[in-house]
């Protein structure tokens, strides 16, 4: 059970989700979007099967918690908006989707699945449509041990009511309540920096900075 206090109405909604899925390669620019794919490929890292991709994950890596555990030094994480489903209405969050890198040269799905997935505890509600988000006036940026990792505007990314259908088409009906991580922003220094402090904000229009703050701790061997 994950606990979301719903910002400027004083409501906590017990989320307990049904699924998790992680959109990759949700860039609006194609073309961009390949030549990702290409510099993923020189260094390994397969191409999806799917443009955008999506990953049907185990609900249970969504954690609110400060300390997450990792196997090994080689991950890192990147800010996304954060779509929740949940009693009928859509709520939107900023989460990190925290990734194995070295996993990620054979296997994204398995890389994307040995880390849990962040999620700030604030959220606001979209109500029960969620186009009604400004979702091109969205800001998002990332940091790793106090430094900049990205910034940038979320427009770069397809919208969230695109992606829940092409979702759709490509996964099937996803019922029941769900955590859908919309995709990220490229990275200032062009390559995977590993740290141990992070910190995501999405900045809301008119409205909330969203943050959330986390610490990767290695597991005992």
């Amino acid at each position: 059970m994950i606990a979301l206090d719903v910002l400027g109405t004083g409501e906590e909604v017990r989320l307990r989700p049904a699924r998790l899925v992680v959109a990759g390669y949700t860039a609006r620019d194609t073309a961009a979007v390949q030549a990702h794919i290409d510099e993923l490929a020189a260094i390994g890292v397969p191409p999806p099967a799917t443009v955008p991709a999506f990953y049907d994950l185990d609900p249970a890596l969504v954690t609110t918690d400060a300390v997450l555990p990792v196997d090994g030094a080689s991950t890192s994480g990147e800010v996304e908006p954060v779509l929740i489903r949940t009693g009928g209405r859509y709520l939107l969050g900023v989460g990190s989707d925290h990734t194995d890198r070295e996993r990620e040269k054979a296997d994204i799905a398995a890389s994307k699945a040995a880390c849990g997935k962040p999620l700030g505890h604030r959220v606001v509600d979209l109500g029960p449509d969620p186009s009604t988000v400004d979702w091109d006036g969205l800001l998002a940026d990332s940091s790793v041990d106090g430094w900049q990792y990205q910034r940038g505007r979320v427009a770069v990314l397809r919208h969230p009511v695109d992606l829940l259908d092409r979702m759709t088409a490509a996964l099937g009906p996803v019922d029941g309540d769900l955590v859908l991580f919309c995709g990220t922003l490229p990275l200032l220094v062009g390559q995977f920096t590993y740290g141990r402090y992070w910190r995501v904000h999405l900045e809301v229009p008119g409205g909330p900075v969203l943050t959330h703050a986390y610490e990767t701790k290695q597991r005992s061997a």
